[in-house]
């Protein structure tokens, strides 16, 4: 009898150190807090409208936390806490976009709400991607790859066969905010369209309602 409460008070201290052990770390070790983002920046909206190109040779170094982050919240940050806006319009704020980050150790998706990214696919991904979309190099061979994906029916339950066309015109406000914020970072990339949806939607393991929109590879400028 007594082997056996011993036995279960080793098991109750060990659950108890690890509990300790996780709040005192913090979040899992497949959430990846994200420096808060800037909200004043030194390039203005004109210069990054007259400097941004679409560039696809990419240097493979990764993309600093922090320049990471700033892109993120550019794409679907939030800028009204109550209400929860935020940066890009969407038609009737339902917000069908979904933004995933294609990284060295794996696939990652972002949450506005707690600007943390969470991770998805584990593993490098990018190589299949880049069979995904063509072979083309930009998708291999970058700092990252941000993927926007679409879960339409959110807004065809309010808007029904306009909901595509709502859905697009948001596609390509946030494709537009990722590439000005990057080019005010210092960072170039380029939008890419042509891709098997299909193969995309399995590299990414999408969930069945969501939908691919566009990649957009990104990365400091190669020193050739």
């Amino acid at each position: 009898m007594k082997s056996i409460v011993t036995f279960v008070s080793a098991a109750a201290v060990l659950l108890i150190a690890a509990c300790c052990s996780t709040s005192e770390t913090g979040a899992s070790p497949d959430v990846r807090e994200l420096p808060k983002p800037s909200l004043k920046g030194t390039m203005s909206v004109e210069e990054a409208l007259a400097t941004r190109r679409s560039v696809r040779s990419l240097a493979e170094r990764a993309l600093s936390d922090e320049h990471l982050a700033q892109i993120l919240w550019a794409a679907q940050g939030i800028t009204h806490k109550e209400r929860g806006l935020r940066t890009a319009p969407s038609a009737g704020a339902l917000y069908p976009i979904e933004v995933y980050v294609f990284l060295s150790d794996g696939v990652w998706h972002y949450s506005p709400q707690s600007h943390t990214l969470t991770l998805h696919v584990k593993g490098d991904q990018r190589d299949a991607l880049s069979k995904a979309a063509m072979g083309q190099g930009s998708v291999r061979t970058n700092g990252a790859v941000i993927l926007i994906a679409a879960d339409v029916a959110r807004t065809t339950n309010k808007y029904g066969d306009r909901a595509r066309q709502y859905v697009h015109v948001e596609v390509g406000c946030v494709c537009q905010n990722v590439l000005l914020q990057a080019t005010a970072l210092g960072i170039v990339g380029v939008p890419v369209g042509a891709f098997t949806e299909a193969d995309v939607k399995r590299v990414a393991a999408l969930p069945d309602e969501q939908t691919p929109q566009v990649l957009i590879p990104l990365g400091y400028t190669r020193q050739e």
